[in-house]
């Protein structure tokens, strides 16, 4: 082994100082030469000023900057309104007889009946053909009448209805008649429905 160490270290060429030195020392005198070059170059990027940008206001801008906010003048106050209370009515219903016809009346309500002869607006009436009376708890049934009960009522308007067409034709005789008719009615609003509690009543179930 040392043998061959010793052949191999004899065939190798053997270089004098000079020849190995100047390679080194360009490359050391190059490597200096460009650390001074950056070292310049970072000085300068450092020696350069930073920009710096100011806005410009004008005068309206400034004005409106260095006026102060004002404060809102509170509003006037809103009071709650309070709604009075009714007192509730109770809630009953009957059916009358005025003339020949039969009618569902509510107290409150107002009904559009035949007219009623004699009769003037504002005018209070009693309606006494009460054939039933109803709650919610019991009916009155009339036999055909239930006793002692009445409808109050006041005259309203005294009007017409809407008009109706009554045209009459006849065939190869240039026959064509043409009329209108309004039918004369009343408008009542009913205020009270009294006087059914002493007859007997239905329970209802």
């Amino acid at each position: 082994m040392a043998a061959a160490l010793s052949l191999c270290s004899s065939l190798t060429p053997k270089l004098s100082h000079n020849q190995t030195s100047t390679p080194f020392s360009h490359a050391r005198a190059n490597l200096s030469f460009l650390s001074q070059s950056l070292s310049s170059l970072t000085l300068n990027s450092r020696k350069q000023p930073a920009l710096s940008f100011t806005v410009k206001l004008t005068d309206t801008e400034a004005a409106v900057e260095t006026s102060e906010p004002e404060t809102e003048s509170p509003g006037p106050e809103i009071e709650p309104v309070v709604e009075s209370a009714e007192p509730k009515r109770e809630e009953v219903f009957a059916v009358v007889m005025v003339g020949s016809r039969q009618y569902i009346v509510f107290p409150g309500r107002y009904i559009y009946t035949q007219r009623l002869k004699g009769a003037n607006v504002n005018d209070k009436i009693t309606l006494n053909k009460v054939l039933l009376v109803g709650t919610k708890t019991s009916t009155y049934i009339g036999k055909p009448i239930v006793p002692n009960a009445t409808v109050e009522a006041i005259v309203e308007e005294q009007t017409l209805d809407k008009k109706v067409i009554v045209f009459k034709y006849k065939k190869k005789k240039n026959y064509r008649r043409n009329i209108g008719h309004r039918q004369p009615i009343t408008r009542i609003r009913v205020t009270s429905i009294t006087g059914y509690q002493d007859s007997p009543a239905v329970t209802l179930p």
